[in-house]
């Protein structure tokens, strides 16, 4: 039925018939005005390749610190050191804040923080070290490819003498932070003060080629063109062919609220939701075969908007999301429960599971 009513648009017989698609195609369906059929051919796409369960994990947000050389334009997290709301949190009071997390049922801690000055990389690596000697049994998914980077710059080590050290000392996976848009010409209007692209996909490789499996983000919504969201996960799926390495892909929505490019009027409103669907839907379609776990943040969106974004091409909801302070920076409430995402799903008309890191289902609802 879905086959006699695409022919239309090429790039979604393409999709259809189980083919990669190229940018071409990509920019085909990025100007494609047909919502409704390109989210049921991603829909389509996603039940061939992971059925109808959705996943979440139990995972606590930890910051360690809000302070940061960087001063990215679409951020509306960072502090400088000398502001009054500024922090560093000290390896113990994190270890404190993950057996909090333990009792609350957490699987797994998601650190990341600033691009902090001063931190020496023995703060890290005794971060790890606290953490994994108390808790053995939780995933330590920490530090976005960005901050390796800056670490390896401020440190005078290379990027894989860091990731050694930090996998030695605890560190079991990467969140996928940092990777923005990979685009020069966008990422220079978006970051500053942060590694490039083609600086993070490298960073990103040679954690996957010690055994270091990572997420992977694109952030979008803002001053951004088609062909930037096309470009952007035609790389992520050239790395993964490399390396198999991306656990999940999660589209993260721009929120605009205390940001630089808020303040400047660079934007002044966030995307439509309409463009959230169709970001969800090509992140499944250009992604397909090579990297099938997307995911919806639903942080980001909100819960209602999460559902439907689950009949466009998602597979996963992330996270409970336990103290998530950057989207709480831009004005995002972001408290939620094993149980209430159970319910989003099951509402959406699919079957709930809580994953592990790795996606290994621990249970379902």
């Amino acid at each position: 039925m879905l086959e006699q009513l695409v022919g239309e648009s090429q790039a979604l017989d393409r999709a259809l018939s189980g083919e990669e698609l190229s940018f071409n195609d990509g920019m085909e369906l990025m100007n494609y005005d047909n919502l409704h059929m390109l989210g049921a051919v991603a829909d389509n796409s996603r039940k061939k390749l992971v059925g109808d369960i959705v996943t979440f994990t139990s995972s606590y947000y930890l910051n360690y610190t809000n302070i940061c050389a960087a001063s990215c334009q679409m951020c509306a997290f960072y502090r400088k050191g000398n502001e009054d709301d500024a922090y560093t949190l000290t390896p113990e009071q994190i270890e404190k804040r993950v057996a909090l997390a333990k009792q609350m049922g957490a699987t797994e801690v998601h650190i990341v923080g600033g691009f902090h000055p001063k931190a020496p990389l023995d703060y890290y690596e005794y971060m790890m070290r606290i953490i994994k000697s108390n808790h053995p049994e939780l995933n330590i998914k920490a530090f976005t490819a960005a901050e390796i980077f800056y670490l390896s710059k401020l440190t005078k080590n290379s990027v894989k003498e860091i990731l050694s050290r930090l996998k030695d000392a605890g560190l079991d996976s990467m969140p996928g932070g940092g990777a923005e848009l990979f685009h020069p010409d966008i990422r220079s209007k978006i970051v500053r003060g942060k590694c490039s692209g083609e600086e993070w996909l490298d960073t990103i490789e040679q954690a996957h080629n010690l055994g270091i499996k990572s997420n992977c983000t694109m952030l979008y919504g803002h001053i951004e063109k088609p062909e930037h969201i096309i470009d952007h996960l035609i790389k992520i799926r050239d790395l993964q062919k490399k390396t198999n390495g991306f656990i999940t892909f999660i589209p993260l929505k721009f929120s605009l609220d205390n940001t630089e490019l808020e303040q400047e009027k660079q934007v002044t409103h966030e995307c439509s939701s309409v463009y959230d669907l169709k970001v969800i839907a090509l992140s499944r379609l250009m992604l397909a075969g090579v990297l099938n776990n997307i995911s919806v943040y639903w942080v980001a969106y909100g819960k209602k908007l999460a559902q439907v974004a689950l009949a466009n091409g998602g597979n996963d909801l992330v996270g409970t999301a336990f103290s998530e302070e950057i989207y709480r920076a831009a004005g995002k409430p972001t408290n939620s429960s094993i149980l209430e995402l159970a319910n989003i799903v099951k509402e959406s008309g699919r079957i709930p599971a809580q994953r592990d890191t790795f996606f290994k289902i621990l249970k379902k609802f």
